[in-house]
């Protein structure tokens, strides 16, 4: 029951932020509260088998708020020393691209995506590809050195540093 509840209260809420003030009944019609309700309930039905499992759990206000000190702290400290690394290489021209693979070891797949998308955002990094069974990461990177090649799969800290610790909080 809750898997329909959930998204579709969503739903209906998104919907009624969007057509906020069109309406005559409030902010919103007659037509246009009973449309949102058709719509929220078609929504639910269609993402119902989408999220199994534990996703009332992205509801928590705890991993809300793990998510925002993450973004706030240790994301935006790295985002900001690798827009500096980045400039620097683009001006001195000290650039040594190449394609490493990390395990960082995530248990499913909303942390692997986090730990991709914050990668991913950074300059300097790309996510190419993540190998289904294992949820290794394949990472396009501005300037892979020696100990870079060196390193085995498991030393993400060159990379990414403690993006996969941060994703195993949140979203594990």
């Amino acid at each position: 029951m809750t898997r329909l509840f959930v998204p579709a209260i969503a739903s209906f809420l998104l919907y009624l932020s969007l057509t906020t003030g069109t309406g005559t009944i409030g902010l919103w019609s007659i037509e246009e509260l009973l449309l949102g309700v058709l719509f929220a309930v078609i929504t639910a039905a269609l993402t119902k088998n989408l999220l199994r499992g534990n996703y009332l759990g992205f509801l928590s206000p705890r991993r809300w708020l793990l998510f925002i000190v993450y973004l706030c702290g240790p994301f935006l400290w790295a985002l900001t020393k690798a827009n500096i690394d980045v400039v620097s290489r683009v001006i001195t021209g000290h650039i040594k691209p190449g394609i490493v693979r990390i395990a960082p070891g995530l248990p499913n797949d909303a942390s692997v995506t986090l730990l991709a998308n914050s990668i991913t955002l950074t300059p300097g990094t790309l996510s190419v590809e993540v190998d289904e069974k294992t949820n290794d990461l394949y990472i396009h990177w501005i300037y892979v050195d020696e100990k870079a090649l060196a390193h085995t799969p498991r030393d993400y800290e060159l990379i990414c540093g403690n993006f996969p610790e941060w994703a195993r909080r949140i979203a594990g």
